[in-house]
C-alpha cells in the first residue's frame, strides 16, 4: 500500500468443493504475495514513508522507485487469480448457486474483516470510530459479491463485462469530486467508493477509500472467464497465456508512448536525466488501477504464469506453493507482524514509536520526524518476516489439507 497515496437461517454456509490445486496458479499467487510483504515492510519502516511518494520520478532514485514499483504485482495479480480460482471450483462440479452462495458470504467476511482486523494489524489500536482505509481485501469482498451474480450469466459475457470495465474505465477519469474541508455529499461518496480515492463515511465513522471498486470488479471477472483455459491441453494454454500476455505488455508499451489514453497521469521527460525520464514512463497509477497499469501488470504475469507451469519444484517454488495456498491466513498475518517488527526495531534504535499507534490521517496531520531505516534494513525486516511466516503458513496448509470443515474455506 502507499500511505502517500491516502494524503489526499443459522445454517453454515454452504462448503463449496475445492478446485484441483493448480499449481502455477499457487506459485504466481505466492510470489506476488511475498513481494507484497516487502511494500507493507518498506511502509513501516523506511524512513522516506512519509514524505513523498517513492515512485515520484522528481524525487525518488531508481532502487527505491523499483521497490515500490515491482510490488504494483500484487494486488491486480490477486485479484485475477481470485476470479481464476472461482472458475476452477465451477470446472470442478460445484453448481452456480453454490458458488453464488460461497462468494457473497465470503465476500462480506472480507469486508469485516478490512474494518476489524486489517485496521488493527496496520494502527495497532482500537479506536473503532475510525474505520480506517478500505484496500485490496475490501475489493477482493465486493468484487466477489459482484462476481456471485455474474456466474449466472454465460461465460462471455462475463469476460465482455470485465474487460470492459477494465479498459474504458479511464473514461471517467475527468469526472472528479473535489477535496476540501466540505463533507463530500452521498452522490460524491459513492463515486469515490466506484472511481475516486477519498474519505467516505460509514453511518458517521471515517474511512478512506484507497481502492475504488469499478476496475477491481472487471479484473475478477476477466479472471473468472480466464479460468477456461484450465480445460484446455497445457501446451495450448501456455502458448495463449504468453501471446495474450506479450499482447497486453506490447499495448501498454504503445499506449503509453502516445500518452493519449490509459492513464490520468502522463509521463514526461524529466530534467534529472533519460534514466528518470524511463522512471515516469512507468510510474502509472494505482489508484485506482489504470488501463496502463493493469497492462503493464497483468501482461507480465501471464507470462510468468505460463512459464511456472513449467517450472522446476526446488525449494523456493515449495515454499511459494505454500504461501500461495493460505493466501488470507498470510494476508491477515503480514500486518501485524510488518508492525511490529517495525515498533521493535525503532524502540531498539531509539527512535519514537508512539506514532505506530496513530491512525493514519493523524499520521499524516503531523508526520512522526526522526523515524524509520535505509533500505538496506527494510529490506532485511522483509527477509526476517517471510522467515517467520514460513513455517506458521505450512503449518495452516497442513490443517486445510487435513480437515474439511466448512469455516477453514473462509480463511
Amino acid at each position: 500500500m502507499s500511505t502517500v497515496a491516502l494524503r489526499a437461517s443459522g445454517a453454515p454456509p454452504v462448503a463449496v468443493p475445492s478446485a484441483a490445486r493448480i499449481d502455477s496458479v499457487d506459485l504466481l499467487r505466492g510470489l506476488v504475495m511475498v513481494l507484497m510483504v516487502l511494500d507493507h515492510t518498506r511502509d513501516f519502516f523506511h524512513r522516506g514513508v512519509w514524505l513523498f511518494d517513492p515512485t515520484d520520478p522528481a524525487r525518488t532514485e531508481p532502487v527505491l522507485f523499483f521497490t515500490r514499483w515491482v510490488t504494483h504485482f500484487c494486488a491486480p495479480v490477486f485479484v485475477l487469480l481470485a476470479g481464476v480460482g472461482v472458475a476452477l471450483q465451477r470446472r470442478r462440479g460445484a453448481s452456480r448457486g453454490e458458488l453464488s452462495r460461497f462468494l457473497w458470504t465470503r465476500g462480506l467476511w472480507l469486508v469485516v474483516l478490512e474494518l476489524t482486523v486489517v485496521r488493527f494489524g496496520f494502527t495497532f489500536n482500537f479506536d473503532l470510530p475510525d474505520l480506517g482505509v478500505l484496500q485490496v481485501i475490501w475489493a477482493l469482498g465486493i468484487s466477489m459479491i459482484v462476481l456471485a451474480a455474474l456466474i449466472h450469466l454465460p461465460t462471455p459475457a462475463i469476460a465482455v463485462f470485465g474487460v470492459a470495465m477494465v479498459v474504458l474505465h479511464n473514461a471517467l477519469d475527468g469526472i472528479t469530486v473535489p477535496l476540501g474541508p466540505r463533507a463530500p455529499s452521498a452522490m460524491q461518496q459513492l463515486w469515490m467508493v466506484l472511481h475516486q480515492p477519498g474519505p467516505v463515511s460509514v453511518f458517521g465513522a471515517p474511512v478512506f477509500v484507497l481502492y475504488p471498486l469499478i476496475p477491481w470488479i472487471g479484473v475478477m471477472a476477466a479472471g473468472y472467464a480466464l479460468g477456461g483455459v484450465y480445460g484446455w491441453e497445457a501446451a495450448r494454454r501456455r502458448r495463449f497465456l504468453v501471446r495474450l500476455g506479450l499482447a497486453m505488455t506490447m499495448a501498454f508499451v504503445a499506449l503509453r508512448a502516445l500518452n493519449v489514453y490509459g492513464d490520468p497521469a502522463p509521463w514526461s521527460s524529466q530534467a534529472r536525466g533519460a534514466a528518470y525520464t524511463a522512471l515516469s514512463f512507468l510510474n502509472v497509477t494505482k489508484y485506482p488501477p489504470s488501463l496502463l497499469f493493469l497492462l503493464a501488470t497483468l501482461g507480465p504475469a501471464l507470462v510468468v504464469l505460463a512459464w511456472m507451469e513449467r517450472s522446476g519444484r526446488g525449494p523456493v517454488a515449495r515454499a511459494l506453493l505454500v504461501f500461495g495456498r493460505v493466501p488470507l491466513f498470510f494476508y491477515l498475518l503480514q500486518w501485524p507482524l510488518a508492525h511490529g517488527l517495525a515498533g521493535l526495531a525503532g524502540w531498539a534504535a531509539g527512535q519514537p514509536v508512539r506514532w505506530q499507534f496513530l491512525n493514519l490521517a493523524d499520521r499524516f496531520a503531523n508526520p512522526p520526524a526522526g523515524v524509520g531505516f535505509g533500505l538496506g534494513v527494510v529490506y532485511a525486516a522483509w527477509a526476517l518476516s517471510i522467515l517467520i511466516l514460513y513455517p506458521l503458513c505450512r503449518w495452516f496448509a497442513g490443517v486445510k489439507r487435513r480437515r474439511t470443515e466448512w469455516w477453514l474455506r473462509y480463511l
